[in-house]
């Protein structure tokens, strides 16, 4: 495994190189072409912008590729399910571990969601420190990411797209950034892998003003006047370059919320209150048993709680049906969309539990959409109990999702900002905030570390512990052609 492994290293690394090499050339036919531009200040922004155009570009391709093959492959999940459940189960439990070794073996960078990782580089985006970033962020890591994350998806696993998705366009940006030549005016690295995040983020969801203020929300604490044209440039180049392919679209749709009772307010607040101490207690859930894993140092003991997370996740599908598998938007569309708009009781308990397992296992995989899902199916469960009608019963659904988000990920603009572009509803967007208030701080009382910030520490910890670098990629000095 350690050849294979060793093997691997090397093929990525040949991989950047020969891609250095292809690019040279382009590279300097722009530096050359920019020479006509008589204005210094336009010459620079030109020169500036091009790897930008070219990264937000190929993080759009990715992102829409990645979401496509992610949805077929959850249906194709639903399906077999569906057809036959005690089929299933090897699925399951062979899909799973697959997904995990991946990740343990080959990059254990790509675990989880991926907004850690950005954020540890970010923090590491400093001069001496690129091997540091490069381990978080390099082409194995990507495809590590995405394979692992199918295969998790393939076993009914309960996680989301989105988070991968931001670190692997932090991660095209990085690259990007590293085969240019030194001679090339350059943002910082810092601003670099933020505006690719933000980029992921709009890409993912299709909510461009939500990556932005995702990059200043959660991102950095830097001024936002040292990367704002960055993250502004590569957020609607991402978005248009999915428009391009998907079409004009919204993540979720147009959910009806005409019409509410001032008392609604009120509801909006109690489904807030409960979403907050849902989340804040999966957050500090999750953290104690990867803090007890990180102590594990048998492996058989984690590829038993792998397969026994998986079987767990089969046991609550035999129960209570296919609500509990997979990123749960099938859970918003159904209860939002359709006119079954109220789930069961255990319907909040099996998304709760489901990520919990899912994440805490170390596979590739996010917990944004089933954030999303398990606040949804709270806000419908409360709407159940208080016998509301169609538009109110979404509202507490819309303000579930926000405020379980929030309490995930501490961020309750940004939740806010998401779930209003997901459903373009701007009458409700006071309800959305009063909820990402609520769901933040009840989610601090329960557990006060965020469990970003938690697993961005560790992340960082483990680079500075780790003996061996691996290789980066050196930029190559050449001067333009003189016109």
């Amino acid at each position: 495994m350690d050849r294979v492994k060793q093997g691997i290293l090397r093929w990525t690394f040949r991989i950047t190189e020969h891609a250095r090499l292809l690019v040279a050339p382009l590279w300097a036919f722009i530096l050359k072409l920019s020479q006509r531009i008589r204005d210094q200040h336009l010459q620079h922004m030109f020169v500036q912008s091009i790897p930008l155009l070219t990264a937000s570009l190929l993080t759009g391709f990715i992102a829409v590729s990645y979401a496509k093959v992610f949805a077929m492959i959850e249906e194709f999940a639903l399906h077999v399910f569906r057809w036959n459940a005690f089929v299933y189960l090897p699925v399951m439990l062979g899909a799973t571990l697959i997904g995990y070794l991946l990740v343990r073996r080959f990059a254990p960078y790509a675990r989880g969601s991926g907004i850690p990782q950005v954020m540890a580089a970010i923090e590491l985006a400093v001069p001496g420190k690129t091997s540091s970033v490069n381990k978080l962020l390099n082409i194995r890591v990507m495809v590590i990411k995405i394979l692992s994350s199918l295969f998790v998806v393939l076993g009914g696993g309960v996680v989301g797209r989105e988070g991968p998705t931001i670190q692997i366009s932090a991660a095209v940006f990085h690259l990007i950034d590293e085969l240019l030549p030194k001679s090339w005016p350059r943002l910082s690295k810092k601003a670099v892998i933020m505006a690719g995040a933000s980029a992921g983020l709009a890409a993912a969801f299709n909510t461009p003003l939500g990556g932005v203020v995702f990059a200043i929300e959660e991102l950095t604490k830097l001024h936002i006047n040292n990367f704002k044209s960055a993250v502004f440039t590569t957020v609607i180049l991402s978005g248009l370059t999915a428009q391009a392919i998907l079409g004009p679209y919204l993540y979720l749709g147009y959910p009806e919320t005409k019409g509410l009772r001032l008392v609604v307010l009120l509801f909006v607040i109690l489904t807030s209150i409960l979403a907050g101490f849902a989340s804040g207690a999966m957050t500090a859930s999750i953290r104690r048993l990867q803090h007890w894993l990180q102590h594990v140092q048998r492996d058989y003991i984690r590829i038993l709680y792998v397969l026994g997370g998986a079987l767990s996740i089969w046991i609550c599908l035999i129960f209570c049906g296919e609500l509990a598998m997979v990123s749960g938007k099938n859970v918003i569309s159904t209860t939002l969309f359709s006119d079954v708009n109220h789930v069961a009781w255990y319907v909040p308990l099996v998304r709760f539990f489901g990520p919990i397992v899912s994440f805490s296992s170390g596979v590739a995989g996010g917990v944004f959409a089933p954030s999303l899902s398990a606040g949804a199916s709270i806000g419908s469960y409360i709407a159940s109990l208080l016998a509301l009608n169609k538009p109110e019963t979404n509202m507490l659904i819309l303000s579930g999702m926000v405020a379980f988000l929030s309490g995930v990920t501490r961020a309750p603009f940004t939740s806010a900002i998401l779930v209003l572009e997901m459903t373009d509803n701007n009458n409700v967007i006071m309800h959305l905030m009063l909820a990402a208030m609520f769901g933040s701080s009840v989610a601090r009382i329960v557990d006060r570390q965020s469990l970003y910030h938690y697993l961005k520490k560790n992340y960082e910890r483990e680079v500075d512990r780790e003996s061996v670098s691996y290789p980066s990629v050196q930029a190559t000095e050449f001067v333009p052609a003189q016109t």
